[in-house]
């Protein structure tokens, strides 16, 4: 498999491209500038089949409906956040923003932990609140790697000033969820650089 990040708007909120052997793609969190993912879909002639959401404040949200639109792809997202998409206080930018930022309703809500199969692609989803609510990571196997979103960074944990947000329970979420990974599992936040399970177990300072 190959992953593509592209760190997008402002906040250079990393949106990943994940695409398989037969080039069909999964796109995590496309936060601003549409532009930039579709000339990696179309250089690469790659085939959208979804569009997953870690969580849904508004720079992983910013370029949501411009994208789906184009590819006519579904949209997943927890059902503790399925009003954020449309309230721009509930995702953030109305109060760090000055516009606000808005995407219609969510396709299928994800209400349980488990296994989920888009097309050839096999995730496992994790409940990984505290940064928010609704926050989960997901972990693809064939892959050896899983999208954290805003709950663990390289040497840092998510913010957890926002509303919805709890310091203990996102601490919780990464020593319960994410470090029962095998610890050679990639780990792509939601913004810099990529880091391993094995080394935030060492390294990072917060846990």
């Amino acid at each position: 498999m190959n992953i593509i990040q592209l760190p997008l708007g402002p906040l250079e909120t990393n949106c990943y491209v994940l695409a398989n052997d037969l080039k069909e793609v999964l796109i995590f969190d496309p936060g601003e500038e549409a532009f930039e993912i579709f000339d990696v879909i179309e250089e690469n002639q790659y085939k959208p089949l979804a569009i997953l959401l870690t969580h849904a404040h508004f720079d992983h949200i910013g370029a949501l409906d411009e994208v789906r639109d184009r590819y006519n792809i579904p949209v997943y997202l927890h059902e503790n956040e399925k009003d954020f998409l449309a309230d721009s206080t509930k995702n953030g930018s109305a109060l760090f923003l000055r516009r606000e930022v808005f995407a219609r309703e969510a396709d299928h809500l994800i209400s349980k932990e488990g296994k989920m199969e888009i097309g050839n692609f096999t995730l496992s989803v994790f409940e990984t609140p505290g940064h928010s609510p609704g926050s989960v990571s997901y972990y693809v196997k064939d892959a050896k790697s899983v999208f954290s979103g805003d709950a663990l960074f390289c040497q840092g944990i998510g913010r957890t000033d926002l509303p919805g947000g709890d310091h203990d329970t996102l601490i919780k979420s990464i020593k319960s969820k994410l470090f029962s990974l095998p610890e050679n599992t990639r780990v792509y936040s939601g913004h810099g650089p990529e880091t391993s399970i094995q080394y935030e177990k060492k390294h990072n300072p917060f846990l």
